[in-house]
Order: structure tokens, then sequence, then C-alpha cells
């Protein structure tokens, strides 16, 4: 099958589930602490750089993740605002529904008025498939507090275009250069092919993981590339856990400078699995976990292929397939 009808029939067949693979460990991985506003918050403030996880479905983390904020701002914080779940592309969009609802009549605190400026943004910049209930209240937060909202991800079509065509069919040879996508470490290569075949329950056919990891490391590159122009204000970028780890996400994305003066925070649900994701991050915080379905269930296999498990049960905090382009 050629490269880019596998891709397609991936995109199109798979809702996705993620899984959790072996860590490339840290010499002293940090110990994890529990998920409370005050540790989370006080991790928070660590850094001008923050790379906050999440397990997307987890309920319980979002409203953590909430309080932490709230309490990052009434602190004095103004950082910017940065989410996976907002299109790059779309970044001039928003910024005109903001600023045409800024200079309409409504109330900076009028609630009904801020509902409403939330669902603008998400209607013209947000991705589809994503639980949006859980995240519109930091959008909330930012127009309350008139802090800069960054549409920091990749968009599905430019995501499924790396996979099916390579890097080039989006950026030019210089911004590739420039995203590190012209010569990706060796390592990240092999642990993101591998966290994809493990976070799709082994139902791939080996020639679909490559791509789809160059799409997800490029998405990565965007990321950081992003959050960078506010580091020196304050940056929060809400996205997960994949994207958060130290060993293959955002961070090594980073020059030196920026690395060190980040901060990258798991929020990871505290299972038998849970100790070994300690070294992915700076910060580790082990949260409830959320009930859900066995994610492979509805994962079909490629034609051909004998689906098996994956040594580890799946798991929604670390990118599942073409989450490259739909969310991770």
């Amino acid at each position: 099958m050629a490269k880019a009808a596998l891709v397609s029939w991936l995109f199109a067949a798979l809702a996705a589930c993620s899984s959790a693979a072996d860590p490339q460990s840290a010499a002293t991985p940090p110990a994890p602490v529990a998920a409370t506003a005050e540790n989370l918050a006080r991790a928070m403030a660590r850094q001008p750089i923050v790379l906050l996880g999440e397990v997307h479905d987890n309920a319980a983390q979002h409203a953590l993740r909430l309080q932490a904020l709230q309490r990052l701002v009434a602190d004095g914080a103004r950082p910017a605002l940065a989410f996976e779940q907002l299109d790059s592309d779309r970044q001039a969009a928003l910024d005109q529904v903001r600023g045409a609802a800024a200079s309409g009549s409504g109330a900076a605190d009028d609630r009904a008025a801020i509902d409403e400026r939330v669902s603008r943004i998400i209607d013209v910049a947000g991705a589809k498939g994503w639980h949006w209930d859980y995240y519109r209240p930091y959008l909330a937060v930012a127009l309350q507090h008139d802090l800069p909202i960054i549409a920091a991800n990749l968009s599905r079509a430019q995501a499924m275009r790396i996979a099916q065509e390579g890097a080039g069919a989006v950026f030019s040879a210089e911004q590739q250069t420039e995203l590190g996508l012209d010569e990706i470490a060796p390592d990240i290569e092999r642990a993101q092919e591998h966290e994809i075949e493990v976070g799709h329950c082994g139902r791939l056919p080996p020639d679909a993981l490559a791509p789809i990891a160059l799409a997800q490391v490029a998405r990565d590159a965007m990321l950081a590339r992003s959050i960078l122009p506010y580091a020196d204000r304050g940056v929060v970028l809400f996205t997960g856990n994949g994207h958060a780890r130290r060993d293959i996400g955002v961070p090594r994305h980073l020059g030196a400078r920026d690395r060190a003066r980040s901060v990258s925070i798991g929020l990871v649900e505290d299972d038998e699995h849970a100790a070994s994701a300690a070294g992915w991050f700076d910060v580790t915080l082990l949260s409830a976990i959320q009930e859900r379905a066995d994610p492979c269930r509805d994962i079909p296999s490629m034609p051909g292929m004998v689906p098996h498990r994956p040594p580890r049960p799946p798991r929604e905090d670390v990118p599942g397939l073409l989450r490259t382009a739909l969310p991770v």
C-alpha cells in the first residue's frame, strides 16, 4: 500500500489511544508528589516557561490545573497561555476575534460576555475532537486577566501532509532547519516510533510508524517555537504529557538557555506504571485515575495485521497514532 494511502487510512480510521512506554530514564528521577493545587502552583512558579502536561480525559487533573493557574495569577503572574488544542495557522483569526470582542460593549468581568468570547475563539481556532468544556475555563482566565492566548499546534491538515509527504510539504528548507526537522536525533525518532506502535496496540504495520513519528516530532517543534516569543514574560503551555516529556518532547526542541529556564510538569495517573514515568518530567504529580473504556477496543487493524496487546495497558497520556493530527 502506498504511503499516502496508508496514512490517509490511518487518519480516517483511528480515533487513537495512547500508551506509556519505558522512558529514557534520568540519572536521578525526581520522586513523584501528590497532585494538589498547592504543589502544582509551586511547580508552575519555578520557571518562566511551564510545560504543563495532562492526561487529556482526566477531569480531576483539569480541575487541579485550573486551581493552580488561578493561584498563579492571584499571586501576580501574568503569563501567556499557549494551547496544543488551538491551531497555529489560525492565530490571526483568533487575534481578530479577540480584538473585535475587546472593542465591544462587554465588560471584562461580565461572565456571559467572556463565555461568548471563549466560544468564538474555539470556533475560529479550536481543533476538532477535543472535550472543550475542559479547556474553556483556561481561556476564560486569559480573557479575564488580558493574558495572551497562543494557538501553538500544527493543524490536522498540516500534520497529515507531513506524514504523507514529508516536512517539506509544510515547511521551507529554512524553516525545517530552524525547527530541527532537517536532522532529527535518532533517539527521538526511535522513541517516537515506539510510542506510536505501543500506543496503538500493535495494530500498525512497521512502515506506518516513521511518517507518523515525523509528524509528531514536527508538532513538538512547532509547540516549542510558538511559546518562545513569550518566554521573558512567562508562558504556560497546556498540552498532553507526551509533549511535556523532557526526554522526547518539547524540551528537546528548546535551546540550552530556554531549556534551563523551563519546567516540564507531568500529571500522571497513580497506577502501577506511575513510578516509571517520573524520569520523563522535572516534576511529576500523581492524580486519581480516570475511569475509561478500553482504548484498544475501537482501533481497527490494518489489512493483514494480527492485533496484539502492547506490553502495557493503553493510556491517554502519550501520543497515540493519529493523535499526531487528533488530540494527544
